[in-house]
């Protein structure tokens, strides 16, 4: 596919997002959000700008699909992670005015340095603020108006804030708080994907998944991981591949001398994955997920549960890719860690196999799609799709 023409490239694009839209939610519309003046103005992507400039070659083009589609996932991953550790309770009125105005100012910080403060860079900073205020109760009109109101056009294109303009913004958005707008705040906590998860596991017929080999599983002619991280991560960021390849080095090391896959072993692997100087320590908080609509709990417990979880993968009861695809949800929605998660997932599910002297023949979409936790149809899929990719 050559370069295309505006005409045909921009329909190209909308229909992809109708596609992913279709395929992942609405969250996933915002991959075209491009910094400075691309498709959306002013967006936190840096991976796509628009048509005419990143639709050229099919493999080009879908790579930078791809690779946009996992930087807005990340970012709006990273915002329901601020959103969780700013509160704003607190039993006097001041108090939660003094924690509003902290909030804000960090929020518009964190959106001004993302979208590098690119042309009509506020219109995100609004989006994000009244985010917030949504998720902590405010109504949805409500939000709006109050941000819309402190803002009052004192962001400007093309221009980063001073330390007067953000601490007048947050201050005016702090005193516009009024007992009410946290009337609606939902009384029950969310869900815990993590339980939903457990009992999920509890039901998949995971014996009915194929084991994916013929006469006895057999090592693929190539190494179907390594092959995606030099194609995929390499093009996210050289840095991000070098730490995977690492890890996946330390994967089949483990697993040729029959190490247990346990939670001390993913830690020893994500040092690599994240670029640490020492193994990264087990998560003490709620984690989230998918735009937030996902969270996983914590408890004294969660990590011995994990344990015992992943003690399961070398239970010869299950077939191989079953067990694997096990032990990769199990990695995904425990969520132990603070950052690359899905990455660990993956290095879990590669172990498994390898422990049995079984690589990836290809990954496929292994590492592309969505799983939900409350979803018994989804975590077969993927025990279905490991066993066509071995």
């Amino acid at each position: 596919m050559s370069a295309w023409t505006q005409n045909v490239a921009e329909p190209w694009a909308d229909a992809m997002s109708y596609a992913l839209a279709h395929r992942y939610g609405r969250w996933a519309l915002g991959w075209r959000w491009a910094l400075g003046e691309g498709d959306f103005d002013g967006g936190p992507v840096g991976s796509w700008c628009c048509p005419s400039h990143s639709v050229t070659t099919t493999e080009e083009t879908l790579d930078r699909v791809v690779a946009a589609l996992l930087e807005w996932r990340g970012w709006l991953e990273s915002l329901a992670g601020w959103f969780a550790v700013h509160p704003l309770e607190a039993d006097a009125l001041d108090d939660r005015r003094v924690l509003w105005e902290r909030t804000a100012r960090c929020l518009i910080l964190h959106v001004a340095d993302r979208t590098g403060c690119d042309s009509g860079w506020y219109g995100h900073c609004r989006q994000v603020l009244t985010w917030f205020l949504d998720s902590r109760g405010v109504a949805p009109g409500t939000a709006r108006e109050l941000v819309d109101r402190a803002i009052g056009g004192r962001f400007e294109s093309w221009v980063a804030p001073d330390t007067a303009v953000v601490d007048g913004v947050a201050e005016r958005l702090a005193l516009s708080l009024r007992p009410a707008d946290l009337a609606d705040r939902p009384a029950a906590p969310p869900p815990d994907h993590l339980e939903c998860w457990l009992a999920v596991r509890a039901t998949v017929p995971w014996h009915t998944c194929p084991d994916g080999s013929s006469g006895g599983p057999a090592g693929p002619p190539r190494d179907g991981a390594v092959e995606d991280v030099r194609a995929f991560d390499a093009a996210i960021d050289p840095a991000r591949a070098r730490g995977l390849l690492a890890a996946l080095g330390l994967v089949r090391a483990d697993a040729a001398r029959g190490a247990a896959l346990d939670v001390d072993l993913l830690r020893g692997w994500q040092r690599h994955v994240l670029g640490a100087l020492r193994p990264p320590p087990f998560r003490t908080l709620p984690a989230f997920a998918k735009q937030g609509r996902e969270r996983y709990g914590i408890a004294p417990d969660t990590r011995d549960r994990l344990d015992a979880c992943l003690a399961e993968s070398a239970g010869p009861l299950l077939p191989l890719p079953a067990r694997a695809a096990r032990a990769h949800l199990d990695v995904c929605f425990f969520h132990p860690f603070d950052d690359g998660n899905a990455r660990a997932a993956f290095l879990a599910l590669v172990f498994v196999l390898a422990r049995e002297g079984v690589a990836l023949r290809e990954t496929g979409l292994l590492r592309r799609i969505a799983l939900s936790a409350d979803s018994p149809e989804d975590a077969l899929t993927l025990a279905r799709l490991i066993s066509h990719c071995l």
